[in-house]
């Protein structure tokens, strides 16, 4: 009878799962190609897909043009304009299925981590209610993508698969340079582990140093060696082609190596110079302190169109986190810093390290143009640390069990509704000037 009521109970709790996820694909893929145009930064990397379906690499006007960004990110858009066509379902249709699919993802690590079903649907289902993940979903931009495959990374480095890790974190270089940070704090996190680890056993000095030397070799080969060989890998196309930025320049310039990884070399020092040097002064620029706030979140689209049944109407794209959601998360950041603190339990520890891998770095470029949307990359694990927060409030010994729950239902339910409210700037509904202005809460988000 025991085991008859526990399986009818995972049966159950696997059919949230599901609602979770067809919910997360239908706000996802319904009106997918609204709006039926270009949106921000979809006009670089769209331009960029088309090209390389043309040629490999990235033209403009019948030459060579020089990009920011490595080629995966843009060869995913590539896929879905080549399944479903040069529209705007078709420039989007692939970072909505890995949006969709980041959320399972989501319930995985969370499974993984709290060794719990439910605090693993609730994780899940609260990266469901986020309005960044939403837009960012529903976007043709680079940091979904990049998101993904960092989320999807953490989870092989939890299964105990840094192989898998370094191929993953690799794919992730090879959309923006940024995932550099997790591969830089988890390759130091993990070769002090083993250090510890190694320091631990009781050997003599000299099997200790071979210990070390393996550990430290092996580490370097897998989160280290592997991703920087698939972010190599991937510029196939440019390998391939005569017509890239700067291909021909090693055979201007004379040096030791091969004429195409001295061009390769130089294409990568002018990215980083670029990188390290954009300053521009852009409208809704966001400086990293802000993000959890949701102070200056970044307008996508903004039309003034007719349709809705008055004689102003207003129709956005908001690339806004849920601010109740976005802020609640916040606060328990600071509170899972204390808890760590005190118990130093590796969960703990493992989530506010994700979360710093893609926050901190932004702090040592104070004079870089930066948006509230790069928080994407670290938005799984600021929600999963509220979720943390809520299951050490709940398991306390402390306060009436009912009540705790009671309370931590109230607070979904008010994110719930809050998703809701502001969805129509999620998905760029065309609503009232009215309805519109009542969304923005505060000056900064118009």
């Amino acid at each position: 009878m025991t085991k008859a009521l526990e399986g009818i109970r995972y049966l159950l709790l696997r059919r949230w799962l599901v609602l979770i996820l067809a919910f997360s694909a239908s706000v996802r893929f319904i009106n997918l190609g609204r709006p039926n145009e270009l949106v921000f930064d979809e006009i670089y990397y769209v331009d960029g897909a088309r090209d390389f379906l043309k040629y490999g690499v990235e033209i403009e006007k019948g030459k060579s043009e020089f990009i920011a960004h490595p080629p995966v990110g843009k060869w995913i858009i590539a896929s879905g304009i080549k399944l479903f066509g040069d529209n705007s379902f078709g420039w989007r249709f692939s970072t909505a299925l890995l949006g969709t699919i980041s959320i399972f993802f989501v319930y995985l690590i969370a499974k993984h981590l709290f060794g719990s079903e439910k605090w693993a649907l609730l994780s899940a289902a609260l990266v469901s209610l986020d309005g960044l993940h939403l837009v960012m979903s529903r976007t043709s931009l680079l940091d979904m993508t990049l998101m993904f495959f960092v989320l999807v990374g953490l989870y092989a480095l939890l299964k105990k698969n840094s192989w898998a890790a370094g191929f993953l974190f690799g794919l992730a270089f090879a959309t923006k340079w940024s995932a550099i940070y997790y591969i830089v704090f988890f390759g130091i996190y993990y070769l002090v582990r083993d250090i510890y680890r190694i320091r631990a056993n009781k050997e003599s000095d000299e099997g200790r140093t071979q210990n070390y030397l393996k550990a430290t070799t092996l580490l370097t080969a897998q989160l280290g060696i592997l991703p920087v060989f698939i972010y190599v890998v991937s510029w196939f196309g440019w390998f391939n082609s005569t017509l890239g930025w700067s291909r021909n320049w090693g055979v201007e310039n004379a040096g030791l190596l091969p004429n195409a990884l001295r061009s390769f070399w130089h294409y990568q020092s002018e990215i980083l110079y670029f990188h390290t040097h954009l300053t521009e002064n852009h409208n809704y620029e966001a400086k990293a302190w802000s993000w959890l706030l949701m102070y200056r979140p970044t307008s996508f689209f903004y039309e003034t169109p007719k349709g809705c049944g008055a004689a102003s109407c207003a129709q956005e794209v908001l690339a806004m986190g849920t601010p109740v959601l976005w802020w609640s998360a916040a606060i328990s950041l600071v509170i899972l810093v204390v808890l760590w603190l005190k118990n130093k339990q590796w969960s703990t520890g493992f989530i506010l390290l994700a979360v710093s891998a893609g926050y901190l770095p932004w702090f040592t470029f104070p004079q870089r143009t930066t948006f509230t949307f790069y928080a994407i990359i670290f938005e799984p694990w600021l929600i999963i640390a509220f979720v943390a927060v809520l299951r050490n409030y709940y398991l306390s010994s402390l306060g009436n069990p009912k009540l705790k729950l009671y309370s931590i239902i109230f607070i979904i339910c008010i994110i719930a509704a809050n998703f809701v409210y502001h969805f129509p700037i999620f998905v760029g509904q065309i609503t009232t000037y009215d309805d519109w202005h009542s969304l923005m809460w505060f000056q900064k988000w118009i």
